[in-house]
């Protein structure tokens, strides 16, 4: 298939092709090539595409052509196209490649629509430019619905609504948009044009397929077939993936190490949470010299817009990150995807790696496995169809354990992260969909904490009545230790001359009484906030089951090829068989 531009089936408006000529795309990648013409043509799509593989590109052209052709242009005021994503870091790189074209398409106005910005003056902007296409996050897109004032009034605008983007519709449903995607939905003009791209097809995908989008054509864009495997790898094919097994007290001598001998390259490296992040980012920032280090997780908010555009605009950089950065964001040129926790699930695994190797580029992962979880390698082989190469540990890491320890004893923020991450990784291996693999009773507890370069062990449920081997406390009182930040510890100090005092038992907690209306008060509020935190969960068991389901299919299928029933190549063949699906298939 010859995939250059000029043999697009479609023709181009010449100021769409004058931008695609300036962002330098001789040739169209396989999603391109199958969706812009059949988008362009007046019909819904449904696309699935392995991470990386140009799919902006695929809904922002036809978008932008469809609005041209119309016969009556659109008004200041009337919106021609909405574009939903699950992020506002993904939200901010749609807007980049938008702005790009309209700069030559300049009778259209676009707007963001995103947590973290004010309201009011989102409709002011609105009502002072106009708008004409939409990007937005489905909760403030929502909430900018339900808005009514003088001159606004969005329910009126998008009367004129031609196209109908979601994009990364997975990942809209995992995190809990559902609601608000149906919402939307009901005030929007049936007659229009939706597409619908993904990296994933799941049940509740599917669901979303029939409720929003007529008749539509199904996209599936694939890796050729290795001839090795006879296989379609569901990571892109310029990609090297590698595993290292090492032990729990050795992973992060490994890691600094890596991180060193590849200072000059641009690096991600994933933790399973938060606390991990801020503890491992410090630590990174402490060991490797001469480094740019950059840490993004949710709890970030506003910083994390800045972070990313840091690291686009670094020709080197390490970047210490949770699965908020997983999926759909674009930061050229990634080396390296490290990931220090292997993920809760196979596919974050693909989506993490498809940081690297993006739209023709080479690129190479990393994941750090323990001894007892190697089977994640034959896992992630059939499950992802993912080859994988050993990477043998390096035999002159040095222990860098002890260093911190002495680092720890002179920064209480140091030694406290250290044990929010030690308890927030114990807590996320308990709950990983992988429980035949990740299983907490074979962790070493000791080892564990002998690696994170803890102190002492914290008090927590999970280490309830275990006897721990492999790990010795530091002969230190941890009141001693203090923070290196003047102003933290003055306030520490304080805190403690109240406890001492009697006023105080415990941290923020005081024994003055407080008035009964207010205790009542902050009792329908726990209440309240249980109710929500239940209701939550209640749709993430709903959105997790198909593929829980499914997982235990590649369960009972990896049992029979580890007890020998089925061959390697027979259980590949029942593996295909259950994800085949009637698709339009571009290989």
């Amino acid at each position: 298939m010859d995939e250059s531009w000029k043999n697009l089936t479609v023709a181009l408006d010449k100021n769409i092709s004058k931008a695609i000529q300036e962002l330098g795309f001789q040739k169209m990648t396989p999603v391109q090539a199958a969706t812009i013409p059949r988008f362009i043509q007046n019909k819904d799509v449904a696309v699935e595409a392995i991470t990386g593989s140009g799919k902006t590109l695929a809904f922002v052209i036809p978008l932008i052509q469809m609005l041209l052709r119309r016969e009556s242009p659109l008004k200041k005021h009337e919106i021609g196209g909405i574009i939903l994503t699950p992020t506002r870091e993904l939200a901010i790189q749609i807007d980049e490649v938008l702005r790009h074209f309209l700069k030559h398409v300049n009778q259209f106005q676009s707007v963001l629509f995103i947590g973290g910005s004010d309201v009011n003056a989102d409709i002011e902007n609105f009502k002072t430019n106009g708008c004409n296409i939409i990007i937005a996050t489905p909760g403030r897109m929502e909430d900018m619905f339900q808005r009514k004032q003088d001159g606004y009034n969005l329910a009126v605008s998008v009367k004129a609504l031609e196209v109908l983007v979601l994009d990364e519709a997975d990942r809209l449903l995992e995190m809990g948009f559902e609601t608000s995607i149906n919402t939307i939905l009901g005030y929007l003009p049936k007659q229009r044009r939706t597409g619908l791209f993904s990296a994933t097809q799941t049940d509740e995908v599917e669901n979303l397929i029939r409720a929003g989008l007529r008749n539509p054509l199904r996209i599936t864009v694939k890796e050729k077939k290795s001839t090795e495997s006879q296989l379609i790898p569901k990571t892109p094919a310029l990609l090297e993936n590698f595993f290292m097994i090492v032990d729990a007290d050795e992973k992060l001598n490994q890691l600094i190490h890596f991180l060193r001998k590849h200072k000059k390259e641009k690096i991600m490296v994933f933790f399973s949470s938060c606390a991990a992040v801020d503890y491992f980012k410090k630590i990174i920032e402490l060991l490797v010299k001469n480094s740019n280090v950059l840490h993004i997780h949710g709890k970030l908010k506003h910083k994390r817009v800045k972070v990313i555009e840091k690291l686009r605009n670094s020709d080197s950089g390490i970047l210490v990150c949770t699965d908020l950065m997983a999926r759909g964001i674009d930061i050229p040129d990634i080396n390296w995807v490290i990931q220090f926790d292997a993920p809760s699930s196979a596919r974050s695994f693909v989506h993490r790696c498809g940081r690297t190797a993006r739209i023709g580029n080479r690129g190479n992962a990393l994941v750090m496995l323990l001894p007892a979880e190697e089977t994640y390698i034959t896992f992630l082989k059939i499950n992802q169809r993912t080859p994988m190469l050993e990477m043998e540990k390096s035999l002159d890491a040095a222990n860098i354990l002890p260093k911190l320890k002495k680092f720890a004893k002179r920064d209480r923020s140091l030694y406290e992260n250290g044990m929010k991450a030690f308890v927030s990784f114990i807590q996320f291996y308990g709950k990983h969909e992988c429980s035949m693999i990740f299983k907490t009773k074979e962790l070493d507890i000791g080892q564990l904490a002998t690696g994170y370069a803890l102190l002492r062990l914290p008090k927590m449920p999970e280490l309830k009545g275990k006897t721990i081997i492999n790990f010795e406390e530091e002969d230190v009182n941890p009141e001693t230790i203090m923070y290196k930040d003047k102003s933290r510890e003055k306030l520490r100090q304080e805190e403690i001359k109240k406890r001492e005092a009697g006023e105080i038992t415990k941290k923020g907690r005081s024994f003055k009484s407080k008035p009964w209306s207010n205790q009542i008060v902050r009792k329908e509020k726990r209440q309240q906030n249980r109710e929500r935190r239940a209701r939550k969960k209640k749709r993430k068991i709903e959105l997790d089951q198909g593929e829980l389901d499914e997982l235990d299919k590649d369960i009972k299928l990896m049992k029979k090829l580890k007890t020998g029933k089925v061959s390697e190549e027979e259980f590949a063949k029942d593996f295909d068989e259950m994800e085949e699906k009637k698709v339009i298939g571009v290989k």
